[in-house]
């Protein structure tokens, strides 16, 4: 059970509030996706990071850019490229002629909002030098360990694992990322407005609509927010059928549990509401788990996706009703 004190109704409403101006200041920017600039903002909220997967040129580092500029903080890109050494990453430990001693030159990965723009480009060797500061928000280097800013948030970008220079992402870093997001391609009404303000509509022109303090004290707020008790059961055999599924070689893992929690406490805060809905589960579902599956051979071959198999899994399990008492299985 959530032990914090409950939220109150002018406490959910602010927060509502200025999550609604966060995303009207991406929305300028990045045009036609408001879904995606939600679970954008539904990560940062829940200290989860994003990874978005697409085709080169559909606004996925715009979309980074524009919520680091949203936010006012430190924020640093790093291109991933495959001479990239975990070093460039991390920092280094450098010798100092006139102290005598070793100091620490922190890497861009010291930052609030962090871009890690193409990252399987990069060898796995480098690309693991995320796993750490991503689950613990610290990085060691020497053996000291030396925290990140708070609060810290990862939006890596990667083109799809089939074209060519790519590297695939390891199953323990693609499960530190709370939600994978595709972009996709715009409507034509859309592109044709891109193609209008393609000069103007840039990140750099946003102005920050709240400080770092401010987004500290929310994601503080989504932890307050309140889950019934069979909810929990319901999160936890939403993965419980993903790891039965005859496609599935594995399923999702108890942190994929614990994500899809998060997730949703701060999905409900956006939408005003501080108490979580089983369709809010069923609704990050896909963004949250369906990276964390790895399918049958068999599955693979014939071309199922992930998708496909986690809306089977969805709805294969009975929704629980108010009374605790779950709805029959839908078809």
């Amino acid at each position: 059970m959530n032990t914090h004190e409950p939220l109150t109704q002018p406490e959910v409403q602010g927060f509502a509030a200025l999550a609604a101006r966060l995303a009207e200041n991406v929305n300028s920017v990045v045009l036609g996706k408001p879904e995606v600039v939600r679970l954008a903002l539904t990560a940062l909220f829940a200290q989860g990071h994003v990874l978005l997967e697409d085709v080169p040129g559909v606004g996925k580092t715009t979309l980074a850019r524009a919520i680091a500029a949203t936010v006012k903080g430190q924020w640093r890109r790093i291109q991933f490229t495959p001479d990239l050494l975990p070093s460039d990453v991390s920092g280094v430990t450098i010798f100092n002629q006139a102290t005598r001693g070793f100091e620490f030159h922190p890497g861009p990965v010291f930052a609030n909002i962090v871009i890690a723009d193409e990252i399987n480009r990069a060898s796995p060797k480098t690309q693991s030098a995320l796993l750490e500061v991503m689950e613990e928000r610290t990085v060691t280097v020497d053996g000291v360990r030396h925290p990140v800013p708070q609060p810290f948030l990862v939006v890596a970008t990667q083109n799809p694992v089939e074209m060519d220079g790519t590297y695939r992402l390891p199953e323990a870093q693609l499960d530190r990322f709370l939600v994978k997001l595709s972009v996709g391609y715009p409507d034509e009404a859309v592109e044709v407005e891109v193609l209008r303000g393609a000069t103007v509509r840039s990140p750099e022109a946003l102005t920050a609509v709240t400080d770092t303090a401010t987004v500290g004290e929310m994601v503080k707020m989504a932890r307050r927010v309140h889950i019934a008790e069979p909810l929990y059961a319901y999160a936890v055999r939403l993965a419980a059928a993903t790891r039965t599924h005859q496609q599935v070689r594995v399923g999702v893992s108890p942190r994929g549990v614990i994500a899809l929690t998060r997730a949703a406490c701060a999905y409900a805060l956006i939408d005003g509401r501080g108490w979580i809905m089983p369709e809010d589960l069923r609704a990050l579902a896909e963004p949250v788990f369906a990276h964390r599956l790895l399918l049958t051979p068999d599955a693979q071959v014939r071309g199922v996706t992930a998708a496909e198999v986690l809306r089977q899994a969805v709805a294969s399990v009975p929704v629980p009703l108010p009374s605790g008492q779950p709805a029959p299985v839908q078809g």
